[in-house]
C-alpha cells in the first residue's frame, strides 16, 4: 500500500500546476491521470489541434437541450496529463479585473483582482518579457503569433475601421478592443500545463505520476480523507495521502468524484445507492459555460485554411516544414484572432468575446466542409443560464450527465444575438469585403425570430465550463475561499470548478492560476 503527503486526483491545467508546485517544495506527491502522457507530436503540434479526438479527449455529450432546439451538444475535455490545455486552442486569457473583484464581492475573501494578479504573474514565461502585469520567470511559456494568416490580420484590420480600438494585450490595463491572441506556446510547440510543471520533474522521487488509471472514489476516515480507490482494467488499487488529497478532474469530472464518494445531494446519491457522508447541494449544481454562435462565409480566396488540392498541399508543406524547423502555418492555434466588447447596456465589463477563424467551421470541425472561407465565433461571457452535472451510475468509467441548460436566460439571447450582428458588421467592412466572401447561413439579421433560430439551431459551447464546486463564504458552498472542502478534513478541489463565477475568458490560464494558489494552500496547511 503506497503512502505520500499528497495523492492529487487529475493532471490537468491545475492539477499539474499543484502536483509540480508540491512535489518542487519537497512533499511527496502522487499524481493520477486517467489519460494518457499526451507527450505524442499530435498534442505538441499547435496546427494537429482539430484531430485531437483519440484518447486525450473525453468527447462528451451534453443531454438535450431545451434552448437549443433539443439538440445535444459536444464537450470535448482534456484526457490525459496537460488536461485540455493538451488539446485547446492555446489561447491565454485571464479574464476581466471585474471578474475577480466579483468573486470578493462575493465573499471569497482573498480573490480579489490585485490578489489572483501575483499568481498569474508567477505561473508565466511571457516572451514580452515583465511588467506590472506579466512575468517571464514562470513554468507557463506565452508566446506572440509569428506566422498569421493574412485573413486573420485583416479581422482586426475590420475591427478598426469599424471603429473598435485595437488592443496588443487582453491581459493588461484594459481588456477592450480587438488584436491578436497571445498562446501557450514554447518555439513553436504547444505547451501545456504538464509540459509546465509535470515533465521537468520527471524522475525525481518525490512525484510520483500514475497515468491510464480511473479513480473510483475518495477514502474517508472520520471525515478525514486519508487516500484514493482507483482500477487499471479489471485491478482495484489504494493510495494513502498523510496530507490529503487534491480533487483536480475538471468541471464535469470532479463533482462526479465527489458524488461517488458520498459527497452531494443525498436524494441523489441514494437514488445511485451510494451512502451519504455530507450532503452538499452544490456539488453538480451552478454549471456555467460560454454559449457560442460560429458566424461562417465561404470566399474564392485561397489565403484562408480550406478543403481543396491548393490547401492540403499547403498543409503538407506546412507539417513538413512544423517538423524540420517549429515554424510556419502549423503553429496555428486556429483562433488566431479576436477581441472584447460590450454590446448590452449597463454591462460592467465586455459581454461578448470573438474568436476569429481562418476556415470554414462546422460542429466543432468535426464535420467536413469543402472549400475556403473564414468563421467568427461570438461568446455571451457572463451568461445567466445554469445547469447541473449529474451521475449517470455508480461505475466511475461512466460518463456523467452534463446539462449546461444553454440559453435558459432570454438575457443570455439577447446578449448572444447582439454579438451575432456585431460579427456580420465587422465581416462587413473592406478589409473583410475585399475577400467577396459569401454569408453560408443568410438570413434577415435584422429578424430576432429568424435570428434566435438560427442561434438555436447551431449555437453551442466554446468550451469553458465552471462553477460545479463552487467556492464560496456560505456554507452551502462546496469549498471555501482556501478551496478547502465543507464539512471534511484534508479535501481541497482546485480546478475551474470552484469558479463562482464564470470569467471572461478563455479558462484555461485561470486554472492554471487556482492550481498554483491551491499548492500553496495545502503547503500552508502540512506545515
Amino acid at each position: 500500500m503506497d503512502e505520500f503527503d499528497v495523492i492529487v486526483i487529475g493532471g490537468g491545467s491545475a492539477g499539474s500546476a499543484v502536483a509540480g508546485r508540491l512535489a518542487k517544495s519537497g512533499k511527496s506527491v502522487c499524481l493520477l491521470e486517467a489519460g494518457p502522457r499526451n507527450n505524442t507530436m499530435l498534442v505538441k503540434t499547435p496546427g494537429f489541434m482539430p484531430f485531437l479526438r483519440n484518447a486525450s479527449n473525453y468527447r462528451y455529450e451534453t443531454v438535450p437541450q431545451k434552448g437549443l432546439n433539443g439538440r445535444t451538444g459536444y464537450q470535448p475535455r482534456g484526457r490525459g496529463l496537460g488536461g485540455s490545455s493538451a488539446i485547446n486552442a492555446m489561447i491565454y486569457i485571464r479574464g476581466n479585473r471585474w471578474d475577480y473583484d466579483n468573486w470578493a464581492d462575493l465573499g471569497c475573501t482573498g480573490w480579489g483582482y490585485d490578489d489572483v494578479l501575483p499568481y498569474f504573474r508567477q505561473a508565466e514565461h511571457n516572451v514580452r518579457g515583465a511588467d506590472a502585469f506579466h512575468g517571464d520567470s514562470g513554468p507557463l511559456w506565452v508566446s506572440d503569433q509569428k506566422w498569421p494568416n493574412p485573413g486573420s490580420l485583416a479581422f482586426v484590420e475590420a475591427a478598426a475601421q469599424m471603429q473598435l480600438p485595437r488592443n496588443a494585450d487582453f491581459n493588461g490595463a484594459n481588456q477592450a478592443g480587438f488584436g491578436m491572441y497571445q498562446v501557450t506556446q514554447k518555439d513553436g510547440e504547444r505547451w501545456s500545463a504538464a509540459r509546465a510543471y509535470v515533465e521537468p520533474l520527471r524522475g525525481n522521487r518525490n512525484l510520483d505520476v500514475r497515468i491510464g488509471v480511473t479513480v473510483q472514489h475518495i477514502d474517508f476516515e472520520d471525515q478525514r480523507a486519508c487516500g484514493v480507490t482507483y482500477s487499471v482494467g479489471s485491478k482495484r488499487r489504494q493510495v494513502k495521502a498523510r496530507g490529503g488529497v487534491v480533487l483536480s478532474a475538471g468541471a464535469f469530472n470532479s463533482p462526479q468524484v465527489l458524488m461517488l464518494s458520498g459527497i452531494g445531494p443525498a436524494s441523489h446519491l441514494t437514488q445511485h445507492g451510494i451512502p451519504v457522508l455530507r450532503e452538499s447541494n452544490a456539488v453538480g449544481s451552478d454549471l456555467q459555460d460560454h454559449i457560442d454562435y460560429v458566424s461562417s462565409w465561404e470566399t474564392e480566396s485561397h489565403d484562408f485554411i480550406g478543403d481543396s488540392f491548393e490547401g492540403t498541399s499547403k498543409m503538407i508543406k506546412a507539417i513538413i516544414e512544423h517538423r524540420r524547423r517549429r515554424t510556419g502555418p502549423m503553429t496555428t492555434p486556429y483562433a488566431e484572432a479576436g477581441g472584447f466588447w460590450t454590446v448590452m447596456p449597463d454591462s460592467p465589463a465586455p459581454d461578448i468575446q470573438w474568436h476569429f477563424v481562418p476556415a470554414m467551421l462546422e460542429d466543432h470541425g468535426r464535420t467536413r466542409v469543402k472549400g475556403h472561407g473564414f468563421s467568427l465565433h461570438a461568446c455571451v461571457l457572463r451568461p445567466e443560464s445554469r445547469g447541473t452535472v449529474r451521475l449517470a451510475s455508480q461505475d466511475a468509467s461512466d460518463a456523467p450527465l452534463i446539462d449546461p441548460n444553454f440559453l435558459d436566460s432570454d438575457q443570455d439571447m439577447a446578449t448572444l444575438r447582439a454579438g451575432v450582428r456585431l460579427s456580420h458588421r465587422i465581416a462587413s467592412a473592406p478589409p473583410l469585403v475585399v475577400y467577396q466572401p459569401q454569408d453560408r447561413y443568410p438570413i434577415n439579421l435584422d429578424d430576432d425570430a429568424q435570428l434566435d433560430e438560427l442561434i438555436r439551431n447551431r449555437a453551442d459551447t466554446v468550451y469553458h465550463p465552471v462553477g460545479t464546486c463552487r467556492m464560496g463564504a456560505d456554507e452551502d458552498s462546496v469549498v471555501d475561499p482556501k478551496l478547502k472542502a465543507r464539512g471534511v478534513e484534508n479535501l481541497w478541489v482546485a480546478d475551474a470548478s470552484i469558479m463562482p463565477r464564470l470569467v471572461s475568458g478563455n479558462t484555461n490560464a485561470p486554472s492554471i492560476m487556482i492550481g498554483e494558489r491551491c499548492a500553496e494552500f495545502v503547503q500552508s496547511h502540512l506545515q
